[in-house]
């Protein structure tokens, strides 16, 4: 049995693709979340969760649980604890600042908590 076989019959590769699909599924969501749509003649971008954010309450409300989606997903990656309790902080903070009118929106663009968390499982995963 070659090298290659001993990994694919423990799991190993297997779990390293399912690990890099579920990072690439959460990189495009939270880039749809955070920073799909750019703000024409400057460099700000802004994505479905600050507009979404904009109805009352239950809109930050819906956003955030949206965003809990990510943490799952580093959850699922086995990713370490004080890596996901950042995660859900970032969450946390934007849904709760989000819950102001029009300041919270623009702390809600400009925060982009999702984007933070892909980047702080990007992190963990080169770890």
């Amino acid at each position: 049995m070659t090298h290659a076989h001993a990994f694919a019959g423990n799991g190993f590769a297997s779990s390293h693709t399912q690990t890099a699909q579920r990072l690439r599924r959460v990189q495009r969501l939270a880039w749809l979340l955070d920073a799909a749509v750019r703000l024409p003649g400057t460099r700000f971008r802004f994505g479905a969760d600050a507009v979404i954010g904009l109805l009352p309450v239950g809109g930050s409300l819906i956003m955030g649980l949206v965003s809990l989606y990510i943490v799952f997903e580093a959850w699922r990656m086995s990713l370490p604890t004080a890596v996901l309790v950042r995660m859900v902080g970032n969450i946390a903070v934007e849904t709760l600042v989000d819950t102001v009118p029009v300041a919270g929106n623009i702390f809600d663009a400009a925060f982009k908590a999702n984007l933070r968390n892909v980047a702080l499982m990007e992190q963990a995963l080169r770890q």
